[in-house]
């Protein structure tokens, strides 16, 4: 089994997308700042995960992430919100989200999207 995850940084206020087949491992590399690229963001914040199969099919997914937009991703995580380790979490992105005039329209439009996945699974 191998998994795809993204953690978030509130220090760097970026995303990071990458696979592994030890995610418990690989989050802890993570924040020890023994990966090059996530050295400068530590502590990273698992906030999506799901498992995938085969490498193969882990890494394609990777890839699909890694070319989302900030506001699409959002958007992929609701989509697939079994993935969601935690909605307390994701739901604090409104607070991660950038600052400037595209804060208030992605907020405003991510927000949107949950209320009507949430009345989705109303009884």
């Amino acid at each position: 089994m191998y998994h795809v995850y993204v953690l978030y940084s509130t220090k760097l206020d970026s995303f990071y997308k990458g696979h592994t087949s030890n995610l418990t491992q690989r989050l802890k590399r993570h924040n020890a700042g023994r990966v090059r690229y996530t050295k400068k963001g530590t502590p990273w914040r698992l906030i999506w995960s799901t498992e995938k199969e085969t490498k193969s099919e882990a890494y394609k997914l990777e890839m699909k992430l890694k070319n989302l937009s900030r506001a699409r991703l959002y958007g992929f995580m609701m989509k697939y919100s079994n993935g969601i380790v935690s909605l307390d979490q994701l739901l604090s992105l409104k607070q991660l989200s950038r600052s400037g005039p595209q804060k208030a329209l992605l907020t405003k439009g991510f927000f949107c999207f949950i209320k009507k996945r949430l009345r989705k699974h109303e009884p």
